[in-house]
């Protein structure tokens, strides 16, 4: 299916980790049947590490003192709390070039860069994971989970995280200090900018427009 589709975006604030895991499987059996259009969470998590089924794999688990949670999209742990952005998509992943997960994430991975760009900063791709990187350092991660091709999970942004926090994160290849926030980065750039930026480029990256 070519052309573009609209979005309904939701602007939640913070939201504890469960409720965000259930509220994205009831959007997604919605989605699924069509009840609700492409739906693009936006919200902060209180402090919490994720553990995905690679890093359980690996038998990597998170530092001492930190709230926990087994997630079932890819990846290892991720740590959510103050100054990170986090995108759940709730889309159906059905138009032209949407034609793997592969396809899908690098649609993502474009969208974070372009709307970096936006921000005058130069985002890239690095061979060690997915995701995107500034100056070498991993700012944003990505891992979708997909039921008939609507996903949920989704990204995030680190834009200006506790100090110690993302950076202490090791394991699925990468050391310690490899994962950072602009901010630590020397980029200070605000939620709202990011959030704006988001918007402005996501009809060239990902082909869907923001409804009124």
């Amino acid at each position: 299916m070519s052309g573009e589709r609209g979005v309904d975006i939701r602007l939640l604030g913070s939201v504890p980790y469960v409720d965000a895991l259930k509220l994205m499987k009831d959007l997604q059996k919605q989605r699924i049947n069509d009840e609700i259009i492409d739906t693009l969470l936006l919200l902060e998590h209180p402090e919490i590490v994720t553990v995905g089924p690679r890093a359980r794999h690996d038998g990597i688990t998170p530092p001492e003192g930190f709230a926990s949670h087994p997630v079932d999209r890819g990846g290892g742990l991720t740590w959510h709390g103050e100054g990170q952005i986090v995108a759940y998509p709730i889309f159906k992943w059905d138009l032209e070039g949407e034609v793997s997960v592969a396809a899908i994430i690098s649609l993502l991975e474009k969208w974070i860069i372009n709307a970096l760009k936006e921000c005058g900063i130069e985002g890239h791709l690095d061979e060690r994971m997915q995701g995107v990187w500034v100056n070498g350092k991993k700012i944003s991660s990505i891992g979708l989970s997909f039921l008939r091709w609507t996903s949920r999970h989704g990204f995030t942004i680190n834009y200006d995280t506790p100090k110690g926090r993302v950076e202490m994160l090791a394991g699925c290849g990468l050391d310690e200090n490899t994962t950072t926030s602009l901010a630590g980065e020397g980029f200070h750039v605000q939620r709202e900018e990011i959030l704006e930026a988001l918007y402005a480029t996501m009809q060239d990256s990902i082909n869907r427009v923001q409804l009124p």
